[in-house]
C-alpha cells in the first residue's frame, strides 16, 4: 500500500487534526468536523484511520538488532511521581566512553516510535535513554488515544521533575563520557526547551516544533540549541518571535531552521504528516550537532 503524505489531504482537515492530537478537540468533535471530507467513500472514521499512526510501517530499526542492547530501567525521582520508567538503548559493543542523549516522546508517553527513535541513536554511537511519563499511570497503554487521555491527567509539575531527574540518572550511568543532550518532539520539544533552561550542564538541545518557554527564561539557556520547525505550524510558531528576541539579548547559541512545506510532525515516519526529505535534512542536522557538541 502505497504511503499517503499531507498532500493527500485537506490542509483544513490537517489543521483540526493537529487539534484533536493535542486535546483541543475530542474525537467525537474531530469526527464531526472531519465529516464534510469523507467524500468519494471515505468516511470520517477512515480519514482518522488514514491520519493516525502505523508504527510498523516507520520502524527503522528492528527490536532485536544486534547492534544494540536495550532494556527497561527504573529511576528514582524523588521530586516528581516517584520514579519514571526508561527504554535504555546502546551499543552492543562499544570501544570507550560514550556520550549520552535523553529522548523525549510526544504527548502520548513512550511509544514504539520513540523506541525506534532511540535504537537510531544507538546505532549511532550514543547511550540513550528514553522515559515514559506515563509511568505513574501504568506506562504507554499500546493505544494512541488512550495514551493522549492518560497524558492529559498527568501532573505537568511532576512530570516536568521526573524528566530532570532522567537527565541525572543518565549522567550517571558508567562509562559515560561526562557530556549529555537532549532531543524531544512535539511535546518532547517543550520539554527539551524546558531541560534547556534548567540543566546548567546540558551540552546541546534539539527541540522539533515544540512549545517555547516564556521569554524572561531565556536567560537560563546555557546550552546550543538546534530548533526545528515546521513551516504550516502556527500554533507553536507565533511564539517563536518573542522566544528568538529573548535569545537574542541573553547571548544564548541558537540556529533555527524551518522546513518549507512542511506540517506539525514532519519527522515522524509513522504518519501522513511524515516529510521525507525534511525529516532527512533535520536529522542529519542534528546528528552533525550532537557530533559537534557531545564528542568534541
Amino acid at each position: 500500500m502505497q504511503r499517503k503524505t499531507a498532500q493527500d489531504f485537506d490542509q483544513e482537515l490537517l489543521i483540526l487534526f493537529d487539534a484533536y492530537v493535542h486535546g483541543l478537540v475530542d474525537r467525537r468533535g474531530f469526527l464531526e468536523k472531519a465529516q464534510k471530507f469523507a467524500v468519494g467513500g471515505a468516511t470520517a472514521v477512515g480519514l482518522l484511520a488514514a491520519l493516525s499512526p502505523n508504527f510498523a510501517m516507520g520502524q527503522v530499526v528492528a527490536k532485536d538488532d544486534a547492534r544494540i542492547s536495550t532494556r527497561m530501567v527504573d529511576i528514582p525521582s524523588p521530586a516528581g511521581y516517584g520514579s519514571i520508567k526508561g527504554y535504555l538503548a546502546q551499543p552492543a559493543k562499544a570501544d570507550g566512553k560514550l556520550p549520552s542523549i535523553l529522548v523525549v516522546h510526544e504527548n502520548r508517553g513512550l511509544n514504539p516510535h520513540i523506541e525506534d527513535i532511540a535504537r537510531r541513536l544507538a546505532l549511532e554511537g550514543y547511550r540513550v535513554l528514553a522515559p515514559d511519563a506515563l509511568t505513574p499511570l501504568g506506562g504507554y497503554p499500546g493505544d494512541e488515544d488512550k495514551a493522549r487521555t492518560l497524558f492529559a491527567q498527568l501532573d505537568q509539575t511532576k512530570t516536568r521533575e521526573d524528566f530532570v531527574a532522567a537527565a541525572g540518572w543518565l549522567q550517571t550511568v558508567p562509562q559515560g563520557n561526562g557530556k549529555f543532550g537532549t532531543v524531544g518532539f512535539c511535546y518532547g520539544g517543550g520539554m527539551v526547551h524546558f531541560l534547556s533552561t534548567r540543566l546548567p550542564n546540558l551540552a546541546a538541545a534539539v527541540p522539533f516544533y515544540g512549545n517555547h518557554p516564556a521569554p524572561e527564561e531565556a536567560a537560563k539557556v546555557k546550552a546550543p540549541l538546534l530548533i526545528h520547525f515546521a513551516a504550516v505550524d502556527e500554533r507553536i510558531n507565533a511564539a517563536w518571535p518573542a522566544y528568538e528576541a529573548a535569545l537574542k539579548a541573553a547571548g544564548a547559541r541558537y540556529t533555527a531552521h524551518v522546513y518549507p512545506g512542511t506540517q506539525h510532525g514532519f519527522n515522524n515516519d509513522t504518519t501522513p504528516r511524515f516529510d521525507a526529505a525534511a525529516a532527512q535534512l533535520a536529522w542529519e542536522r542534528t546528528l552533525a550537532f550532537f557530533g559537534q557538541t557531545l564528542r568534541g
